[in-house]
């Protein structure tokens, strides 16, 4: 089981979705390529939960955006850091990330996690 993720939270315009979707669905298959266990892109869908803060509002949403919740898992952190050393000097992300993006990267939220419980049910 994963052992480290990599947490992303992101406000998208839900009118580039779609371009988003294709860039993570490329960038996904590079980092599993790579050694990645899982890559996870989930868009908001039951977000104003009373008595609780919106994962909308954390991620300061405006009007006509979106949040996405992310992650990357690794068997641990050492895995994290050589796995993503050879994803950013794969050129096929630098021509998959080197145009424009459909989010403003400087609103993305990102840190890195050690699991502390780790629990699946059964196949």
């Amino acid at each position: 089981m994963p052992k480290y993720v990599d947490g992303f939270l992101l406000p998208v315009p839900t009118k580039n979705l779609d371009a988003y979707r294709r860039i993570s669905r490329a960038a996904g298959k590079i980092w599993i390529e790579h050694g990645a266990l899982e890559y996870r892109e989930c868009v908001g869908d039951d977000l104003d939960i009373k008595g609780m803060l919106s994962f909308s509002k954390v991620a300061k949403c405006k009007p006509g955006e979106t949040v996405m919740f992310s992650w990357i898992a690794y068997k641990s952190r050492a895995h994290r850091d050589r796995v993503n050393a050879k994803v950013m000097k794969d050129e096929r992300l630098m021509k998959i990330c080197g145009t424009d993006m459909p989010f403003d990267v400087k609103k993305m939220g990102y840190g890195g996690f050690k699991a502390i419980v780790d629990l699946a049910a059964a196949d």
